[in-house]
């Protein structure tokens, strides 16, 4: 097939979707395919257009490309892609509705809220605190990586929250805060090919030189450890693996999506589902993959071509105007 693998854009983990291309393009070939790698930029339509590609793989994160805007570009454009729709990337993307969603769902979610951009900082850390308890974490909105999220502790004062907050405010005009869960940093991720979502082993992290799974402990090459499968008892495992297909089905994820927990003794704290998880050397989708009998190269084979079977999406006739 020839397949276009598209990388980069206006976001934060631009540098971030650019190894992970690396890395997708590397496996295609390997399969047998031909692949170009292409920008998110303002040629991308052009050039799209102009490569009669059979696939296109998107390896983006953040704002454009994983957010819905590349896949509402690429349903103009008729060519099939990998991964999720508009709306279920737009959904997973923002957190505050995903929170609604996933809750409706009865996913466990943490208690907190959503706070969009204000003049009086206290005023608003004072509220998320009433609604999330006195330890909180707060986080952007619509991005990922764990770029801009401050956990803070109940000893904190709430000047110290109002200032997480502003420092969030610059990056989202919406912040999320959610109560602190303490606990282990579990990982868990469903392949939807042929029409048939499994989910894939969790994986347990350790970030021994960092408070939590930060930018630098993902991808700095071994500033974190994985267990996976995640050692957790059989109780907890089958709880995380079931809320990870809940979480899946609810926002309408296809193709692939890894979602992220807290697990506790007794416990699973869902925090937010991925629509197009990481697939650097240290990603965290891949090696799941591999533990299930995957290698690279065949995972990303089969997410094309299973992108190709779908096709295009439906298109109705128009219909003639009244006479």
């Amino acid at each position: 097939m020839n397949v276009a693998v598209i990388q980069g854009g206006p976001s934060s983990e631009a540098e971030v979707s650019r190894a992970s291309a690396a890395g997708v393009c590397a496996a295609l070939e390997e399969a047998g395919h031909r692949v170009t790698r292409l920008e998110l930029d303002a040629a991308l339509a052009e050039k799209l257009r102009a490569g009669a590609f059979d696939v296109v793989f998107p390896v983006v994160h953040g704002a454009v490309g994983e957010d819905g805007s590349l896949q509402g570009l690429l349903e103009v454009l008729e060519v099939p892609y990998v991964g999720s729709g508009v709306l279920a990337s737009a959904l997973a993307m923002n957190k505050a509705v995903a929170r609604v969603v996933l809750a409706a769902a009865g996913c466990p979610i943490a208690r907190g809220c959503a706070l969009e951009r204000s003049s009086d900082a206290l005023a608003a850390a004072r509220r998320a605190r009433e609604v999330a308890g006195p330890a909180v974490v707060v986080k952007p909105a619509s991005s990922g990586s764990a770029i801009g999220v401050a956990r803070l502790e109940a000893t904190a004062s709430d000047d110290d929250v109002a200032r997480a907050l502003e420092a969030t405010w610059k990056l989202d005009a919406t912040a999320i805060v959610e109560s602190f869960v303490k606990g282990r940093e579990v990982t868990c991720s469903v392949l939807d090919v042929r029409g048939s979502a499994r989910v894939l082993a969790a994986t347990e992290i350790a970030s021994p030189m960092d408070a939590f799974y930060t930018y630098e402990a993902r991808y700095a090459p071994g500033r974190s450890k994985h267990a996976c499968p995640a050692p957790l008892g059989d109780a907890l495992t089958t709880r995380v693996h079931e809320v990870a297909l809940a979480a899946h089905a609810a926002l309408g994820c296809r193709d692939l999506s890894r979602a992220d927990f807290i697990v506790s003794a007794n416990d699973v704290v869902l925090l937010e589902v991925n629509t197009l998880p990481g697939m650097t050397a240290t990603s965290l989708y891949p090696e799941a993959a591999g533990v299930a009998g995957f290698s690279f190269s065949t995972l990303c084979d089969a997410l094309v071509q299973n992108a190709q079977r779908r096709g295009r999406a439906a298109r109705n006739a128009p219909l003639p105007l009244p006479a």
